[in-house]
């Protein structure tokens, strides 16, 4: 395995993932030194989130025939010109340009998972994959508190504009260090039509929508969820909250390890089980850190552990449209974390922020039903490894 590109990959994603969640801790002190709400500072948000989803299907498709390296060197420098937009930015509209430039620079994610499963054997895909897609994770772990640091010690601006800085040097060290000549597939029309008629193609990414709604109905609202279970003082909440990105990190790498040694559907299984029993305990670690922090981990080890069963499902269903499967598997990802939020606001009043979770078991109970519908011959499963 060429570990080392696969490495270089995971950090550019690191990257990639700390720019897209910049904002979120700064959000209150962007707004402020824009003259405009909260509310409104927080479209940007969104924005980033629609460019994604739409745009990058889109750009797939229209650079299909490109080599793999020059794509990969395009998006990234696409992305370096919006965060540095962003960190420009003298209004709300040039804020929000910027983060459309970034989604469409996120077109850099699915390619970067197509030629990490182009470099290994069948075996192995699930490792690669976590390792490609563990700089995402960590970007909650490493990249969120060090963006809140900087944002607080110097302003906003110094602190977007980290991001763009360490962008443009992960565009360097791609230019240096991947090979001009890779052999992974692009994407096509004609791979669109093809993946459009596949049934399975289609029940894979209703699982990816299902689990993201479930798990966002929480994640969108984490910190107000665990003040409402457990009232904790800042250094506490922090605490308890690296530790969720921590444990998202490992059920990233546990979930490619899974993959490879019992098959992409039985983790899946697993990991949806896991989840589903996070949610219904949730509610009942009421009072009690210890019990609210064990069942918050498990939560977070099956959420982030099902992005490698799920590309490698959607790699062997469609070797010659790997990307372009992999990026609609991050546009409706995108969707599903906006219904997971949308849903958990509509059900907060019902439900009470400490019972907010069994909110994501509708969804998740559609997303079982989606995995059990599938048939033997079109379950990608890995070999198990001797």
């Amino acid at each position: 395995m060429p570990r080392s590109l696969l490495l270089l990959l995971s950090a550019v994603n690191l990257v990639i993932g700390t720019a897209a969640i910049a904002l979120a801790p700064i959000l209150a002190i962007v707004a402020q030194g824009l003259a405009v709400s909260v509310a409104a500072a927080g479209q940007s948000m969104t924005a980033y989130a629609v460019s994604t989803a739409v745009l990058m299907p889109l750009a797939l498709l229209a650079t299909g025939g490109w080599p793999r390296k020059r794509l990969l060197l395009a998006a990234l420098g696409v992305f370096v010109i919006g965060t540095a937009l962003c960190a420009l930015a003298t209004g709300l509209a040039m804020l929000i340009a910027g983060r459309v430039l970034m989604g469409l620079g996120t077109t850099f994610v699915p390619v970067a998972a197509a030629v990490a499963i182009a470099l290994v054997d069948e075996q192995r895909r699930g490792r690669a994959l976590a390792l490609v897609f563990l700089g995402m994770s960590l970007a909650w772990v490493l990249g969120l508190p060090a963006v809140a640091w900087a944002g607080a010690a110097w302003g906003w601006r110094a602190a977007v504009a980290g991001t763009s800085a360490m962008s443009l040097l992960a565009w360097a060290a791609v230019a240096v260090v991947v090979p001009s000549h890779i052999a992974a597939p692009g994407a096509s029309l004609a791979g669109l039509s093809r993946l459009s008629r596949r049934v399975p193609i289609w029940r894979v990414l209703g699982l990816t929508f299902a689990y993201f709604t479930a798990s966002y109905v929480v994640f969108a609202y984490l910190g107000p969820v665990l003040q409402a279970l457990v009232p904790m003082p800042a250094p506490r909440l922090a605490l308890t909250l690296g530790l969720f990105g921590m444990a998202g990190a490992v059920g990233t790498l546990v979930g490619g390890q899974a993959t490879d040694r019992l098959g992409a559907r039985r983790t899946l299984c697993v990991q949806l089980g896991v989840l589903g029993a996070a949610l219904a305990l949730l509610p009942f670690a009421v009072g009690r850190w210890p019990a609210l922090l064990a069942v918050l981990l498990l939560l977070a080890l099956a959420s982030f552990g099902m992005m490698p069963p799920q590309q490698a499902r959607l790699a062997a269903l469609a070797p010659r449209e790997t990307p372009l499967a992999l990026s609609l598997n991050t546009s409706v990802l995108y969707v599903g974390t906006a219904a997971g939020a949308a849903l958990g606001g509509a059900m907060a009043p019902l439900f009470g922020l400490e019972r907010l979770a069994w909110a994501g078991l509708g969804p998740l109970a559609l997303g079982a039903l989606l995995l059990a519908a599938d048939r033997p011959e079109v379950q990608p499963v890995a070999r198990h490894l001797q």
